[in-house]
C-alpha cells in the first residue's frame, strides 16, 4: 500500500479547518487539563536544559508525557484523543484511566487525575494554579471551564500529527543542537528550536523561565492554535536575541509576513498553508525562509549547520 493513497495517511485529511472561535472554550479547558498533567511531569522528571523536561510529545493517539521516572520504575500519562480519555500507565502494566467529555470541569479533572495516581502508588504535589492561561482560578476550584468538543479535539490532534511530522523533517536538516519536537503546556504551542551554540546576553528583567530558555542564541519555530493576540491558528518563527534589520529579510511563501507587535515574529497563517497545493512544501518553505533570515542576520554559520548528503 502506498501511504499517500491511504485515507488515514493522505495529505487531503491532514490539515482540517480549525477556526478558533468555534472551539475556543474547548481549547481553554484542554489547555488547563494539559497544565495539570504538565506540572506533574515538571515536578517529577529530572531537570534538563532549556526546560526540555517540561513539554508533551505528539503520539498516535494524542499527547504523552513519555515515561516519567518514579522510584525504580516509571509511568506515563497520555491524553488519548481517539477514545477521549486520560490514561496513566505504570511500568508493570497497571493502569488507570477516566473519560474526558463535555461537562468535565477542571476541578473534576484535577481530582480524578490525582486519585488515579494515588491508586497506582504515585504521590506528588504541584503548584495547582494556571500559568499564563486564560483562567487564574486554582484547578481544584475551577468549575467554570468544562467545554470539550470531541470533533475539534480530534481535528487538533490530526493537525499536530501532521505538523509534528513536518517539524521532524525540518529538524533533520540541521546538524547543530536542537530541541525535540514538543508541545509546551504553558503556551499551548508545538515547537522546535535550533541553537547556534553561542551564549546569549540575558535581559536584566528576565525571570527564571526566560533566563533558562534564552541563555543561548536560538531560532524557534512552531504552530499554535490561536490566542487573543493572533486569533487564528498560525505557524511562527522568531530569533532570540533579535538581530538588527531582521524584518528586511524576505519570507516565503508570499502569504508569510513579519509581525512586529512584540518583537519580530515571522507568521504564516494556518489557513493560507492548508489551502496551498502542497501544505507540507509550503510549511517547509516558510520554516526554511525564517531560518535563513534569522541565521543570516544573527551571523550563524549556515554552511556548518547544513546536513550533507550521505556518501
Amino acid at each position: 500500500m502506498n501511504p499517500e493513497n491511504s485515507t488515514a495517511f493522505g495529505e487531503e485529511n491532514a490539515f482540517p479547518p480549525l477556526p478558533l472561535d468555534e472551539w475556543k472554550a474547548t481549547k481553554n479547558t484542554l489547555h488547563l487539563y494539559l497544565q495539570i498533567v504538565g506540572k506533574i511531569r515538571l515536578k517529577l522528571f529530572p531537570r534538563q536544559n532549556h526546560w526540555w523536561h517540561v513539554p508533551f510529545y505528539v503520539s498516535p493517539r494524542g499527547l504523552t508525557t513519555r515515561p516519567i521516572p518514579y522510584g525504580f520504575g516509571n509511568f506515563e500519562i497520555e491524553f488519548d484523543f481517539v477514545k477521549h480519555a486520560l490514561v496513566i500507565s505504570r511500568h508493570d502494566g497497571e493502569r488507570k484511566s477516566f473519560a474526558i467529555e463535555d461537562g468535565l470541569t477542571v476541578a473534576d479533572f484535577y481530582r480524578q487525575t490525582f486519585e488515579s495516581l494515588a491508586a497506582l502508588g504515585i504521590e506528588t504535589k504541584i503548584w495547582a494554579v494556571p500559568y499564563e492561561a486564560a483562567s487564574h482560578t486554582p484547578f481544584a476550584a475551577d468549575t467554570e471551564n468544562k467545554s470539550y468538543d470531541k470533533e475539534y479535539v480530534e481535528r487538533f490532534h490530526r493537525i499536530t500529527v501532521s505538523v509534528n511530522n513536518i517539524l521532524e523533517e525540518f529538524r533533520g536538516r540541521f546538524t547543530g543542537k536542537s530541541t525535540p519536537v514538543h508541545l509546551f503546556w504553558h503556551s499551548f504551542d508545538l515547537a522546535l528550536t535550533r541553537f547556534s551554540g553561542k551564549p546569549a546576553p540575558v535581559k536584566k528583567e528576565a525571570g527564571t523561565v526566560e533566563r533558562e530558555a534564552y541563555s543561548h542564541e536560538v531560532i524557534s519555530f512552531g504552530f499554535w492554535a490561536g490566542d487573543d493576540n493572533v486569533p487564528a491558528p498560525a505557524f511562527y518563527s522568531y530569533t532570540a536575541p533579535e538581530p538588527e534589520k531582521l524584518t528586511d529579510e524576505k519570507l516565503n511563501p508570499a502569504a508569510a509576513m513579519w509581525n512586529t507587535d512584540k518583537g519580530a515574529m515571522a507568521i504564516l497563517m494556518y489557513d493560507d498553508a492548508r489551502k496551498a497545493d502542497s501544505p507540507r512544501e509550503t510549511i517547509l518553505d516558510f520554516l526554511e525562509s525564517a531560518y535563513q533570515a534569522g541565521a543570516k542576520r544573527a551571523g550563524w554559520d549556515l554552511e556548518q549547520f547544513k546536513v550533507k548528503p550521505l556518501k
